[in-house]
């Protein structure tokens, strides 16, 4: 960490929510009751301070911890840090104890039930580009003169791009040592065929089944799935969700 990084602490949602304790932790962070009420609100963790270093941001999770609630600490640095791009897979083949994921390219990543710490499982927003054709007439000028001026009109064929919103679901596999995903499957960029007499007309439910198989290969790794609607920030947001469970299952110095 430089020496002029931001250090946040960002706190999960309270199994109780009590207007106490809201009291209580507005009065810690130095908020007013209304804010304070919004970033103790929803499913995921949130950033709720920022501080100038490390020792103030630890002072002000200890006292939120000791009022229940899951405290973490990290650099502003450290959330965003940029990882190595992760294995993006096409299908895959269920063996005993392990997948092989394939990428559209044909290479393979094979993951053991050790090696999974962490099945989470999303929906994000995306705006894909569908080109369209569109024919239209037009006046040929060079033909109308030849003929003395009686219009001669001709098609023209044009290609237009349209961007519009589409909500898609992913799955993300973590290890135990990174917060960067190993492997990334996403609803409509993937071959579901593996799935045999399983396969379903909808992409959504076979996303499900894979999702069923992966937990069922991985019986170990924790499952979550509190990203069910799209929000501004899916890569700031799936850190937070890993450093979470990274701190509750007692591998993470954030405990």
């Amino acid at each position: 960490m430089t020496v002029y990084d931001i250090v946040d602490v960002a706190v999960a949602p309270p199994k109780i929510f009590e207007a106490d304790l809201v009291k209580k932790v507005a009065a810690t962070v130095n908020k007013d009751l209304y804010t304070t009420r919004l970033l103790l609100a929803g499913k995921i963790p949130r950033i709720i301070a920022h501080y100038q270093t490390m020792q103030e941001a630890q002072s002000v999770a200890y006292d939120l911890r000791a009022l229940g609630l899951v405290a973490l600490v990290f650099s502003d640095s450290e959330l965003h840090k940029t990882f190595p791009s992760s294995f993006r897979a096409h299908t895959l083949k269920l063996g005993k104890g392990e997948v092989i994921f394939l990428s559209r390219g044909g290479e393979s990543k094979t993951m053991n039930a050790d090696d999974v710490f962490l099945i989470l499982k999303g929906t994000i927003q995306t705006t894909p580009e569908k080109e369209t054709a569109k024919t239209r007439k037009e006046l040929n000028l060079a033909a109308t003169l030849l003929t003395g001026g009686i219009p001669i009109w001709r098609k023209v064929r044009e290609k237009t791009k349209d961007a519009s919103i589409q909500t898609e679901d992913f799955v993300r596999l973590y290890d135990r040592m990174s917060p960067g995903p190993s492997v990334e499957i996403y609803q409509f960029d993937f071959d579901y065929s593996f799935l045999g007499y399983r396969l379903a007309s909808s992409s959504l439910v076979n996303l499900s089944k894979i999702v069923m198989s992966l937990r069922s290969t991985f019986p170990q790794a924790i499952f979550d799935y509190t990203l069910t609607a799209p929000f501004d920030d899916t890569e700031v947001n799936c850190r937070l969700i890993y450093l979470y469970h990274q701190a509750v299952s007692g591998f993470s110095p954030l405990a």
